[in-house]
């Protein structure tokens, strides 16, 4: 028998699977607003939700192959470049979201 410690509000990984992943896909999103790279992401769903840096990294790669050409302008718009980093900042307002999406079939 499992013994999980829950947190107030917040799904547990082990008695609501699905719910676990949607929450962590919505604070991915919610970097991605901030446009935190990747490595940003994990270790602050690390630090402020408890989230294991392996979930994040697995919820991340799911969303990166279901929506491909949004996380190529996303990483190019959060790349160094010469020019400046707000030139592709409107586009990641437009793409859509990935609510409507399954992360496993």
């Amino acid at each position: 028998m499992h013994h999980h410690s829950h947190l107030l509000g917040r799904p547990c990984l082990h008695c609501h699977p699905h719910s676990y992943i949607r929450m962590v896909q919505h604070l991915i999103e919610r970097c991605l607003l901030l446009h935190m790279s990747r490595d940003e992401c994990i270790k602050a769903l690390a630090h402020h939700a408890s989230i294991t840096p392996l979930i994040t990294l697995t919820v991340w790669r799911e969303l990166q192959k279901e929506n491909r050409h949004f996380f190529q302008a996303y990483f190019h718009s959060i790349s160094p470049t010469r020019d400046s980093p707000l030139i592709m900042r409107g586009h990641i307002q437009t793409a859509p979201r990935f609510a409507g999406r399954k992360l496993w079939k």
